[in-house]
């Protein structure tokens, strides 16, 4: 595994010091995003949200190793390691809302014409990771120099589809990054009853390719661990890279952590419990790369551009019929008749009683 953080000066990795401001600037701001997100979540402004603090720095890092040529195939949870992609953070909070995450609240082109590529996310558990090796066989196919990084947590580990996914990629050397966040929960089991095994990049070793573990509260070390799994992924050894971070709040905004998880009796080391943010801040301030106003001014720009971003995801309005569109390739008569009464009642002409076209007709073909 990768030294922890402070045991390295930065002159000893192979980030800079403008990559360093970045990768904290992309912290702050995902950080920022983070609050924001939950705030309008317990307003009634979204049904629920996955919280991502503790693991920012995790996203970051591995984002920043990625090329803009790369396809990011994410999880519910990744919108840290979506937004230091460029993904919109209004289309991720649209997201939320019932659009397509290919719908830009910007009016922009869409993201499958944009690069870098970030498919949708995915939340069922484990179902992105065959298509990442899918896509990643397809790029290999072609002659492209590409690798699919395919996000999942330590629970998709117990899915059959990881299984799946990580023999075929094994079995046809796919140029796939399987970057597994290891937070310490699947929902409210903890990894020691998530799996028997020693470690979850030990598991790779069964489909004959390499797993590798690093502190994932070092995006220093994560940056510079998907970097080279990048590389090796490209040659045709796709790699598993176990980052060991923590999840410092709630499975969702509609889980209560404090029902199973006692923070006094967990066994775990500080480094991999500490806040990213204030431990890699302290880090570089220290490493004289930013000066004590940095967090804060980041901090102010992340918070102009979220509010902007909230307001651009207020204006979006959602077409009711909408919801019928991908339902059918045809639509059959009766559900086209329903499409026609939602939309009646969206314009605030609500169709007599025993008219036809009203849902629930049981008399129409």
């Amino acid at each position: 595994m990768h030294r922890v953080i402070g045991e390295r000066s930065l002159s000893e990795t192979s980030v800079d010091p403008d990559l360093a401001r970045a990768l904290l600037r992309d912290i702050v701001r995902a950080r920022v995003f983070d609050e924001r997100a939950v705030a309008l979540q317990r307003r009634g402004w979204m049904s629920g949200y996955p919280p991502f603090v503790g693991q920012e720095g995790s996203q970051v890092g591995a984002a920043r190793a990625l090329t803009d040529d790369d396809w990011l195939f994410p999880t519910y949870r990744s919108n840290a390691m979506q937004l230091a992609r460029g993904r919109s953070p209004a289309d991720i909070l649209r997201f939320r809302r019932g659009f397509s995450e290919y719908e830009p609240a910007d009016g922009s082109e869409t993201h499958a014409g944009r690069r870098p590529v970030t498919f949708t996310q995915a939340t069922p558990i484990a179902t992105q990771l065959p298509h990442a090796v899918g896509a990643g066989m397809a790029a290999a196919h072609r002659g492209d120099e590409r690798v699919a990084c395919a996000c999942l947590g330590d629970g998709a580990t117990s899915e059959g589809d990881f299984h799946e996914a990580l023999n075929f990629a094994g079995v046809f050397s796919a140029p796939v990054v399987f970057f597994c966040e290891n937070n310490g929960w699947a929902i409210s089991v903890p990894t020691d009853r998530q799996t028997a095994s020693e470690t979850v990049a030990g598991k790779a070793r069964a489909y004959g390719f390499e797993g590798v573990r690093v502190d994932g509260n070092d995006p220093v070390a994560v940056y510079e661990t998907v970097a080279e799994a990048r590389e090796s992924a490209l040659s045709g050894d796709p790699v598993l890279v176990e980052s060991l971070t923590y999840r410092q709040g709630a499975h969702t905004t509609s889980d209560d952590p404090d029902r199973y998880r006692d923070a006094a009796a967990e066994d775990l080391p500080d480094w991999r419990t500490a806040d990213p943010l204030e431990r890699y801040g302290d880090y570089l301030r220290e490493a004289g790369v930013v000066d004590d106003g940095f967090v804060e001014a980041a901090r102010e720009a992340a918070e102009g551009e979220i509010d902007e971003a909230v307001a651009a995801a207020e204006r979006s309005e959602r077409d009711p019929g909408d919801v019928f569109d991908h339902a059918y390739a045809a639509l059959p008569p009766r559900v086209r008749d329903q499409r026609r009464a939602v939309a009646e009642r969206a314009a605030g002409d609500r169709p007599a009683a025993g008219s036809e076209g009203l849902p629930g007709d049981e008399s129409r073909e």
